[in-house]
């Protein structure tokens, strides 16, 4: 999956995915949007929102996915 995608990004193609996976959003992604209740609370490059995230439930879903 993660070939088919990087291919499509490489011909130009712009993909919303939806995933609770980090690491695969992390490795596949250019821009990073984190949800809760249909809001954007967070946004940013993947270092950016997994590695600095300022929002309350973003620190805790990445913190919970770090163990």
């Amino acid at each position: 999956m993660l070939k088919v995608i990087r291919g499509l990004a490489e011909e130009g193609r712009t993909m919303i995915m939806v995933t609770h996976e980090m690491k695969f959003a992390r490795d596949v992604s250019t821009r990073v949007m984190f949800l809760h209740q249909g809001r954007v609370e967070e946004e940013g490059s993947p270092a950016k929102v997994f590695g600095a995230p300022t929002s309350a439930r973003c620190k805790e879903f990445v913190a919970a996915g770090t163990h």
